[in-house]
């Protein structure tokens, strides 16, 4: 009898492609000719009986192999791959700017940079997030390695920002945000998961980022793990008093801390409030960016003036490509960016596994707050700080940094129609 029901889903299984779904085919057939077989016991049939009509109620094997296989066939979203194509290639215009960057050894730099990315998004593309499912201690543990790592065996500084170079690469604290974010979707998909879980969690790894310290990177890391936390298991009015109180405390703890802040961070805070009061400090670049953005038309600003932008390629390249294309590409950028995270938030509606959606979820919450952050400075809605704007500042970890969330998401729908049993 086990003999027949193996041939039966063998022969199932040779017609799907995807290795991937072969297994999980198989078990759910398995599951479904078990439960017909405890039907036909039922009614007085015999266990040979039983199990030969179970099986001869799936049809045929061919047939249902072939349907299977239309089901569960790897997809692939071009809608998103041809959005990232477009911003990848927007990317370069900061490297036309006069002035600028426009010279061998950056335009080089960046195209490896674009290559490595790409390079990461398809490979993690091919790669079935499900096998990482149970392993949320480890993507965590390699997180706080890396803080801790930076914390004590950094070998460069960068804008008060340690850093750790090995070989060719610079990593630094914003490379341990997707080992926190593939680690949380694993703590929030269990139901065992508790409250006092996550606030131990939570602390342990916020004051790890806090001793590095990276105000942009700490503060993308806690928008991002408040916005899983609202798709975690957890009832709504836990997750309603756990971020109120997170929110409250970090609040509180900003006013309590202030005159113990740095000059710096005074300095930048008096400059967002107050620009005019410290025009001859940290409210002189504000007023200039005003200035910038303000007399940028739809086709740019004057040609015949090349004004120095600082961080025109990096924190600032919003402000600089306004200034110097005009409105109507930076709305192009904007708009882009906008249906990359709607693309991604739809792909959520159609993914049937949670720890899926998880994963999503936090790729969006860090791409967008990345957007709205770098293009809120340029706007004067944000104090100015470190904020690459997705895909288009220049630099090795932002681009790694988005590619890899870009290939967590086309894992995630490549899958989207394969839900593991223990989701």
């Amino acid at each position: 009898m086990e003999n027949r029901r193996k041939s039966f889903l063998k022969e199932v299984t040779n017609q799907i492609r995807s290795k991937e779904a072969k297994k999980h085919v198989s078990d759910e057939l398995n599951h479904h000719v078990k439960e017909a077989k405890k039907v036909w016991l039922n009614k007085g049939l015999s266990e040979k009986e039983a199990e030969q009509k179970a099986i001869e109620q799936m049809g045929s094997p061919v047939t249902l192999g072939l349907q299977l296989n239309k089901i569960h066939r790897p997809r692939v979203d071009w809608l998103l791959l041809a959005l990232i194509g477009a911003i990848l290639l927007l990317g370069f215009l900061p490297l036309v700017i006069p002035g600028y960057w426009n010279n061998a050894h950056f335009l080089t730099r960046k195209v490896i940079f674009i290559l490595l990315g790409i390079s990461f998004t398809m490979g993690i593309m091919f790669v079935d997030y499900r096998k990482y499912l149970n392993r949320g201690w480890i993507f965590y543990g390699l997180g706080a390695f890396l803080l801790l790592s930076l914390r004590f065996f950094s070998n460069k500084m960068i804008n008060g920002n340690p850093m750790l170079s090995i070989g060719p690469v610079t990593l630094e604290s914003l490379f341990a945000l997707p080992f926190f974010m593939v680690a949380w979707a694993c703590f929030f998909n269990r139901n065992s998961f508790k409250v006092w879980h996550f606030v131990i969690l939570f602390l342990l790894s916020l004051l790890l980022f806090i001793q590095i310290p990276s105000i942009s990177t700490t503060y993308l890391y806690f928008a991002m793990v408040l916005s899983m936390l609202w798709w975690s298991k957890f009832s709504t009015s836990q997750k309603a008093v756990v971020s109120s109180v997170t929110i409250v405390a970090l609040i509180l703890t900003g006013i309590l801390t202030w005159q113990y802040q740095s000059y710096y961070i005074k300095e930048r805070i008096l400059g967002f409030l107050q620009p005019e009061k410290v025009a001859d400090g940290a409210g002189y670049q504000v007023l200039q960016i005003q200035e910038f953005m303000s007399s940028a038309g739809w086709i740019g600003g004057n040609k015949s003036i090349r004004e120095f932008i600082p961080g025109a390629h990096t924190d600032l390249v919003f402000v600089s490509i306004t200034h110097h294309f005009g409105w109507m590409i930076s709305i192009i950028i904007a708009l882009i960016l906008s249906l990359i995270l709607a693309r991604m938030i739809m792909v959520t509606q159609q993914v049937k596994g949670h720890f899926g959606k998880l994963l999503i979820i936090g790729g969006v919450a860090l791409l967008l707050f990345q957007m709205v952050s770098n293009i809120g400075m340029a706007l004067g809605f944000f104090p100015l700080t470190s904020m690459s704007l997705p895909f288009i500042s220049y630099g090795l970890m932002p681009i790694l940094l988005n590619s890899i969330l870009m290939g967590v998401v086309l894992s995630v729908y490549r899958r989207k129609n394969i839900t593991s049993t223990i989701e």
